[in-house]
């Protein structure tokens, strides 16, 4: 269902909003949040890596994939460890005497590594065609990386091919146990040893298989993807910088707060009080009404606009009557038309909820005062664990993402996590989205 709410006119009383029943459980709106052209994504701060090594990070991941094709690709990941094991002590024989001097050092180095570089983009390969695995396209790895990472690559492999060599004899041994089972050769004391015995070897031998495979997951995502300690370090430096930008949002809050109050109730509360006693000093009775009208009307005007000032500090409505119908409050206030499509169920955190409102509300004032538009779009759908929300206006355009206002609206939505894209070509329209994770 999608809510069509009109500015009211001057001077009409504001209705309540109404509260829906509890039997209801039919969805208050429906809408499809258009991405924004940037791409924006909702979790834009990378993450560590998973005890796994699946490296859960910005731009790395792992899709699912089936055990044939892992299962080929670690016997083809003992093949490369092999060929990777020539290539080091056949060119690194020819050219070992060419790296102790120094005047051909850079040279021998440059030949080495790149054939290392052509080894490493096989085993990317490898892991992205049989393993699923999804690295940052344009992540630059140093030579130590690349030397660091071969040498545990070519390690691991070479001991993945011997722990797989005595996996197949173990299963040669079984199939002549039971051979010898069938003509009626060994006693079964002695088949009872060797099977608990092959359990036990068996096991041993899928367990190193596991913690190899692991291994070299790990280190594939350290090369070619930030290592844990580097998505730490972002992560660090990104939170320091938006709790940083959120202070001096807060501190702009408030700025605008006290310009609110000393320049618009605080003058009108001097004008209030100059009628007041004008009307009490005045001889004339028709005169004194007269004032006194225009107190009334001043006294009504200031509860207004500071019903206005603590809606734009915090409004109660967010509290007791959710999100939706706190946005219809905003969509009332506005001086344009605001088409609202509403699309979430069940429950939202409150910071989110709070987020999301102020990015409504901001936007929706923007549009009104500055972009001479005439009308106003709001969507807000839940997207999985994710809050979309689009604010777009057929005004002029020419938004400034860095202005204060968009500034303070980027510093609230990254504080949860969240990004917040805005796009405003000369000329319009104009487009604000944010996303702000659930989760």
């Amino acid at each position: 269902m999608t809510h069509h709410r009109h500015a009211r006119p001057a001077g009409a009383p504001r209705a309540q909003p109404e509260r829906s029943c509890s039997g209801c459980a039919a969805p208050l709106g429906s809408a499809v949040v258009q991405g924004d052209s940037a791409g924006t994504t909702a979790h834009h701060l990378p993450r560590p890596l998973g005890p796994d090594g699946s490296g859960e990070g910005e731009a790395k991941g792992t899709l699912p994939t089936y055990w044939p094709r892992r299962s080929a690709g670690t016997f083809l990941g003992c093949v490369t460890a092999l060929f990777g094991l020539l290539y080091f002590l056949v060119v690194g024989t020819a050219l070992g005497p060419l790296l102790l001097w120094p005047f051909t050092r850079t040279r021998a180095r440059g030949g080495l590594m790149a054939g290392a570089r052509r080894l490493t983009t096989l085993e990317r390969t490898r892991r992205s065609v049989f393993f699923g695995d999804r690295f940052p396209g344009h992540y630059e790895v140093s030579d130590q990386k690349i030397l660091r990472y071969l040498a545990v690559r070519i390690l691991t492999g070479l001991v993945c091919g011997v722990v797989i060599a005595l996996l197949i004899f173990g299963l040669v041994l079984v199939g002549l146990l039971v051979r010898g089972i069938l003509q009626g050769g060994p006693r079964w004391h002695n088949v009872l040893g060797q099977m608990v015995l092959g359990g036990v070897l068996l096991f041993l031998d899928l367990q190193g298989l596991y913690s190899l495979a692991r291994l070299d997951a790990r280190i594939a995502h350290e090369c070619f993807g930030p290592s844990e300690r580097e998505l730490l370090r972002r992560r660090i430096d990104e939170l320091a910088t938006s709790r940083f930008a959120v202070v001096q949002a807060v501190d702009a809050e408030r700025r605008r707060i006290e310009r609110d109050l000393h320049d618009g109730i605080q003058q009108r509360l001097v004008a209030l009080g100059m009628l007041l006693g004008r009307a009490r000093r005045g001889r004339d009775p028709e005169q004194a009404d007269a004032l006194l009208g225009q107190a009334h009307q001043e006294s009504q005007d200031i509860l207004a606009e500071l019903r206005e000032v603590t809606w734009r500090v915090y409004p109660s409505a967010l509290d007791s009557l959710g999100l939706q119908e706190a946005l219809g409050g905003v969509s009332e206030r506005c001086d344009i038309p605001v088409r609202m499509e509403f699309d979430v169920r069940g429950p939202l955190p409150q910071s989110v909820e709070t987020a999301a409102y102020f990015v409504v509300s901001e936007s929706v004032t923007n549009a009104s005062k500055h972009s001479r538009a005439t009308a106003v779009s709001v969507r807000v759908e839940l997207h999985g664990r994710v809050l979309a929300v689009q604010v777009q206006d057929n005004g002029n355009g020419g938004a400034n993402p860095s202005g204060s206002g968009l500034s303070g609206l980027r510093s609230r939505v990254a504080a949860l996590d969240g990004v917040l894209h805005v796009d405003s070509p000369a000329g319009g329209p104009t487009t604000i989205t944010a996303e702000l994770p659930c989760a």
